[in-house]
């Protein structure tokens, strides 16, 4: 079908739900007479032709970015018509927000065709006939290109994957091969995070695609970390009014420690854990029923820490949990890391000495897991998930399994597919991570959790409907395609 003649038809579609209304005035009246599966299909189209219209604005975002470029001088496309950047000229005819029309431009210009031949990998391959075979001429953003124009992903997932990608290395002197296959390894992780973008909140795509990128260039993760490092900062000013504030740019390790203070501090604000104890219970509903603002408390908190110390006494700053960093990282058999450490919360990857300057501090624990990630011998027949498997289970499920959930593990209660009443077992196959609000879902909304071995869980419900529960893309990564099972991975508590 042509392209418009698609739009033309879809638009039809719409009509066809509402009628042919005189006014968009007369939509909130029309739309809300409807039933809830009109309504339904209505979004859907709508979100269709909202979808395919987008192409035709980014790729003309990406040709205005292109023709106001600076060499382009004041011949430029945006320049000629008084602006300085093409940002500026999308963002007064789109009327969007600056980061918008950045991000516009950033997605339009890789849409574009490519201003040089792309590298022929299949002419490379017949000139080396050792070489593996490869496929034929293409730009490694490819995947993304595609997926783009068959509207399987939205310009945001599509930047948040290349964004986190990055460009493939090229490093100085290097073979042609060499670059190739970084080349070939930045494809596939597009294909892979196409495929994922459809299960991972906008969040969580962004920080698997980054995560994939340290995975296949740790000299590069090294190297960014350390920039991050450099870049930290802290700054404090009044302003003409009287008012004091703080400004912070926050390195890998300090954005973890600080976020967990919070998080420890916050949970039962922020749909933490409601399994805890009757002392527990008490101090989170004095909490819940604080009339401070979540700000309000997070200032406070950390008022409280910079006055403590670090021999604060736990319960009094903390609450029940104590706050630290828990890493997971990949080691081999005789304990040698394997690529870098990521956070337990958060999924942020941190380079393997990172973690062995925490493993100095704090010690590991070790947890042993099969090829596809599901946790070995941590112990069993609990009527509680222990300590331990409560580690594993965070390590495989990397926090709430619920399709487009991102609460993180440290939020999640442990939940049992198998009812502990009706026999069923406290064993890490037949557990799963939930967050306080799915599980809550779970046990009244009609759901059910089935398991067939060491398959993916599905969630079903009553009416029939069914959805697969996949892991977080992030942890999944840090065991996939190594080989042989089983794999080792110790969290470290900094």
């Amino acid at each position: 079908m042509a392209f418009f003649t698609d739009i033309i038809d879809r638009i039809g579609a719409l009509r066809d739900l509402v009628g042919d209304i005189d006014a968009a005035s007369a939509l909130p009246s029309t739309i809300e007479a409807l039933e809830g599966e009109a309504v339904l299909s209505l979004l859907r189209q709508a979100t269709d032709i909202i979808k395919t219209i987008e192409q035709v604005s980014l790729v003309s975002a990406g040709v205005i970015s292109r023709r106001s470029r600076r060499d382009a001088g004041h011949a430029g496309l945006a320049q000629s018509h008084g602006h300085s950047t093409s940002t500026s000229l999308i963002q007064d005819i789109s009327g969007t927000s600056k980061a918008d029309a950045a991000r516009q431009s950033r997605v339009g210009e890789s849409l574009l065709d490519a201003e040089t031949p792309a590298v022929d990998l299949e002419q490379s391959s017949r000139e080396d006939p050792d070489a593996p075979p490869t496929r034929a001429a293409h730009r490694w953003d490819d995947p993304l290109r595609d997926a783009m124009f068959r509207r399987s992903i939205t310009s945001q997932q599509h930047d948040a994957i290349r964004r986190g990608l990055g460009e493939p290395p090229a490093p100085e002197g290097a073979a042609e091969a060499v670059i190739l296959g970084f080349a070939e390894a930045w494809t596939i992780a597009a294909e892979q995070l196409v495929v994922e973008a459809e299960h991972r909140t906008l969040e969580e795509l962004r920080a698997a695609a980054r995560t994939i990128r340290d995975q296949l260039d740790p000299d590069g993760a090294e190297a960014r970390f350390l920039e991050r490092h450099a870049a930290r900062s802290f700054r404090m000013w009044t302003d003409q009014d009287g008012r004091h504030h703080a400004s912070a740019v926050l390195d890998d390790e300090g954005f973890l420690w600080l976020k967990t203070v919070m998080d420890a501090a916050l949970r039962p604000r922020r749909g933490g854990p409601r399994f805890v104890d009757s002392e527990e219970q008490v101090r989170a509903a004095e909490l819940a029923d604080d009339p401070r603002t979540n700000d309000q408390l997070a200032y406070d908190l950390i008022m409280d820490v910079l006055r403590a110390g670090t021999m604060a006494d736990v319960e009094t700053v903390f609450g029940a949990r104590q706050a630290g960093v828990r890493l997971v990282q990949h080691v081999d058999a005789i304990g040698n890391p394997q690529g870098p450490a990521l956070s337990e919360d958060g999924l942020l990857a941190l380079p393997a000495d990172a973690a062995a300057r925490r493993i100095c501090d704090t010690g590991s624990v070790a947890v042993a897991v099969d090829g596809c990630g599901n946790p070995l011998d941590v112990g069993r027949e609990h009527r509680l998930f222990t300590p331990r498997q409560r580690i594993a289970l965070a390590i495989r499920d990397g926090g709430c399994r619920w399709k487009g959930c991102d609460r993180p593990a440290s939020y999640c209660e442990a939940h049992h597919i198998d009812p502990y009443s009706e026999g069923g077992r406290t064993d890490i196959d037949r557990g799963i991570l939930l967050c306080r609000f799915h599980h809550m879902e779970l046990h009244h909304g009609q759901w059910r959790i089935l398991r067939d071995g060491t398959n993916e869980f599905r969630l079903r419900h009553r009416s029939g409907e069914e959805h697969e529960l996949r892991a977080r893309a992030v942890l999944a990564y840090a065991w996939a395609g190594i080989d042989p099972p089983p794999k080792r991975f110790r969290p470290v508590a900094a």
